[in-house]
């Protein structure tokens, strides 16, 4: 059974409100366990999540259980390290693309100077015929 957008807005925002109070500020941004809730199909055994494609109650539910792993020592410094070695990735690859695009701005710079030079030689080797 699939249910429409319109049908899922609908029950999210009144349960949120039903949840939070009518005080939109005072809603969370998502609440994982509301929309698993209201926007679940499927049965047990083949629950999907309205609006987030192939993606099921089941790996949203572990994600949110990673997120508040992560606050545990071992779970946070290994997820800081990551951090800091994409960080280092990032900052090696934006260092890349400065060298190469000096590279291709220098080598645009050259061919035109060599397609001047070439355009003088031509025109001279004309004046000579």
């Amino acid at each position: 059974m699939m249910i429409s957008f319109f049908h899922f807005q609908k029950t999210f925002n009144s349960r949120l409100r039903e949840r939070y109070g009518d005080d939109s500020s005072t809603h969370p941004d998502f609440d994982s366990d509301l929309w698993i809730e209201v926007g679940s199909f499927g049965g047990p055994d083949k629950i999907r999540l309205y609006g987030l494609s192939n993606t099921t109650a089941e790996n949203l539910r572990a994600a949110r259980s990673v997120s508040t792993v992560g606050s545990s020592q071992s779970a946070s410094s290994n997820l800081s390290k990551e951090f800091v070695a994409l960080q280092q990735h990032t900052a090696h690859l934006t260092e890349k693309y400065k060298q190469l695009l000096a590279n291709y701005e220098h080598n645009t710079a050259h061919t035109a100077h060599l397609t001047e030079k070439y355009e003088q030689l031509l025109a001279n080797y004309e004046q000579l015929c």
